[in-house]
């Protein structure tokens, strides 16, 4: 994703010399007031989506509601004995570098031991492919087309010079939005509720950059509102999961506080995090026991990147400085979700899988979304997954000083 930050720097540049020209910026509706950001609902529903930290009540109660409705489906099915473990997929941003979550999720279908995900989270380009990974190998060709096929006017189209100076991006994503309304349809937002029905959680991350906060959205929860504006706002959602900041328009999300209308500007998860698995203040082995959901568990994270550090000749220009620091500020932090992601698994007992792109893999695309760049890191994670194991169960770097301390991984997991 160089190539759009240095186009977000370059609109930057283009922004200060706008303000000096008191150019006009595009129209928006009024931010909600600090003081009242946390009471903010979409849909009329305060349970659909919540500040990451602090976490709603509303939010939980849900989530916590939800979660058990296996129990009962169990019991409908006449199912007995301890619950079988519980899969957790978490996938990462990473742009065009989604293809490789892609190819190993399809690659472990066809391996034929892929787990049917109790969560499933994804950030930016993690969100574009979390709900076919939570839907599972039915929506495998789907999946596969978008991370083989698609090239990057079918995903955004340049503006002219003059939006650096009028317009919210440089980038237009009309082309994202027409093909998300092609492959995410009324017919899987139906099946993504029927899965909710049965105690499976979807959810994805965005920005709100008026608050300057993560926001986390129950896109199961949308799903089966029954809201006529439920399909429209899982594409606003997944599109601003992925709106990278200054290269892609924000998305503006309609809100309510006491009746009256306000609009919210949400941008790429990214911006606060790459990747999560679920919200610390869950504490899932406590939480569980006490809903009588005792269980093994094991997460699995998908990182479309690169753990170790990739040389680079840098130009000595401005935007290519300040583009290459971006981009390792970018590493760092998803590195350092990835410990914080390990702390939290620790904790609650959960098995941890981490897999990411190899370092053997030194293919460069010859645009930001490019078809045979794509297609061989597909090919990539589809091998990984098919013939070998793609998981570590550590965070890069990480020694334990007691190996035995650590959990367990479970890998391959067959049945579900």
């Amino acid at each position: 994703m160089a190539r759009f930050w240095r186009s977000a720097l370059a609109l930057a540049t283009a922004v200060v010399t706008c303000g000096l020209t008191a150019c006009s910026s595009p129209h928006r509706y009024p931010a909600v007031p600090s003081d009242i950001a946390d009471r903010a609902i979409a849909l009329n529903n305060p349970a659909i989506r919540s500040w990451y930290l602090p976490m709603h009540e509303e939010f939980l109660d849900e989530i916590r509601r939800v979660s058990v409705l296996e129990l009962k489906v169990r019991e409908e099915a006449g199912q007995t004995g301890p619950l079988p473990t519980a899969y957790y997929l978490a996938i990462s941003g990473g742009g065009a570098n989604g293809a490789y979550g892609a190819g190993l999720l399809c690659g472990w279908t066809a391996r034929g031991d892929r787990p049917n995900f109790k969560v499933v989270t994804g950030i930016s380009t993690g969100a574009l492919t979390a709900p076919f990974a939570f839907l599972g190998p039915a929506y495998d060709d789907r999946l596969k087309h978008v991370y083989t096929t698609v090239t990057t006017d079918q995903i955004c189209t340049k503006r002219g010079l003059l939006s650096a100076f009028y317009d919210d991006a440089l980038m237009d994503t009309a082309p994202l939005r027409k093909l998300m309304a092609e492959l995410i349809d009324e017919q899987m937002m139906r099946d993504i509720a029927k899965e909710y029905a049965k105690g499976r959680l979807l959810m994805v991350a965005t920005t709100n950059l008026d608050a300057n906060r993560a926001v986390v959205w129950n896109v199961g929860a949308i799903a089966s509102s029954g809201h006529p504006d439920a399909l429209g706002l899982i594409h606003k959602v997944l599109a601003a999961s992925a709106a990278i900041p200054a290269a892609f328009p924000p998305v503006m999300i309609d809100v309510e506080v006491d009746g009256k209308q306000y609009q919210e500007m949400h941008v790429d998860g990214g911006a606060k995090a790459q990747v999560f698995l679920y919200p610390p203040t869950l504490q899932l082995k406590t939480s569980g026991a006490a809903a009588g959901m005792d269980r093994q568990r094991a997460a699995y994270i998908i990182r479309n990147s690169r753990l170790d550090p990739e040389w680079a000749d840098v130009e000595r220009l401005t935007l290519s400085i300040a583009g290459r620091a971006i981009a390792s500020m970018i590493q760092t932090q998803g590195v350092g979700d990835l410990y914080r992601i390990y702390v939290i698994t620790q904790r609650d007992g959960v098995a941890y899988n981490l897999a990411s792109i190899p370092s053997t893999f030194d293919k460069k695309p010859k645009e930001d979304f490019d078809p045979v760049y794509m297609s061989a890191l597909f090919d990539v994670g589809y091998q990984q997954a098919l013939t070998g194991d793609p998981w570590t169960h550590t965070p890069p770097g990480y020694i334990a000083a007691d190996a035995g301390m650590d959990q367990a991984a479970v890998q391959h997991p067959g049945g579900q």
